[in-house]
């Protein structure tokens, strides 16, 4: 059994893609994650040599700590985070148990590159309905948490991207948009590395609500209504999308824990 300050790569996993997942912080070594750029879902990089001076901006959060094999530098970086104020620990096993455990392992090659704070930017068309918020959803809960999404009109979606450095999704002519029958958030799954059971699950859901193609998943119709009641609702695109986040969320633990549970009324064995 692992030590009160050491969490299996099991019981990780199991917060990955949550809401309240913890911070995940990665300190391998320049030559470990070069042998191997990929990376744990929503991790960011930090330099354990420098740890006495980064570790009080995570004081009250909930941190993991991943170096190669769960030894020395995530153990003593999380130690100097509990000393700065977080609640953290270590990956028993580190990066080599969550890769040979087969857990999912975001591949780098089209992960934007980061501002000066260590965020994404990314732009889109305003007024988003269901690709437009499924795909920041997918972002912040398994890329980068912190990313940051601009909404402004289709017109000047490439503009903006061009003068702010940002990367636009789900418009026509770009890296990231439909592909055939596939839709923005098909392809970010493919193109970060992100199929899971769950998460391929939610993506026949998206592209049935976001194509017109209901029959794809009986829950598509129920996303789009959902989707379509919270566009009347909010006038401000980043009021919907946090709104649409705890949508996803629920569909996402849905799609990961309850696809077997049913309700009914009255219960079976009990008269009507």
């Amino acid at each position: 059994m692992p030590a009160p300050t050491i969490v299996t790569v099991q019981q990780l996993a199991r917060r990955i893609g949550l809401p309240d997942a913890p911070v995940l912080i990665d300190v391998r070594t320049q030559e470990d994650a070069a042998a191997d750029p990929r990376s744990l879902p929503g991790a960011i990089r930090r330099g354990h040599a420098d740890v006495s001076a980064w570790a009080g901006a995570f004081a009250g959060r909930d941190v993991a700590v991943i170096c190669q094999k769960g030894l020395k530098l995530s153990q003593g970086v999380a130690a100097w985070l509990r000393h700065a104020g977080a609640t953290a620990e270590s990956v028993e096993g580190g990066f080599a148990a969550w890769r040979d455990a087969g857990l999912p392992l975001v591949a780098p090659d089209h992960v934007p590159s980061h501002d000066p704070d260590g965020r994404t930017l990314w732009v889109t068309r305003a007024r988003p309905k269901v690709d437009r918020i499924a795909c920041p959803w997918l972002i912040r809960r398994f890329v980068d948490p912190s990313a940051v999404f601009l909404f402004v009109a289709p017109s000047e979606v490439a503009a903006v991207a061009d003068r702010f450095g940002a990367t636009p999704f789900d418009v026509e002519g770009v890296f990231w948009s439909h592909r055939g029958p596939l839709c923005t958030f098909d392809v970010m799954l493919d193109e970060f590395a992100l199929h899971t059971p769950a998460l391929d699950r939610l993506a026949l859901i998206v592209r049935g609500a976001d194509t017109a193609r209901a029959d794809l998943a009986p829950e598509a119709a129920g996303l789009l209504a959902a989707s379509l009641g919270l566009s009347r609702m909010h006038r401000d695109d980043l009021v919907q999308l946090e709104a649409g986040l705890s949508l996803y969320d629920a569909f996402y633990r849905w799609a990961r824990d309850a696809t077997d549970e049913i309700h009914n009324w009255p219960a079976p064995g009990k008269p009507a």
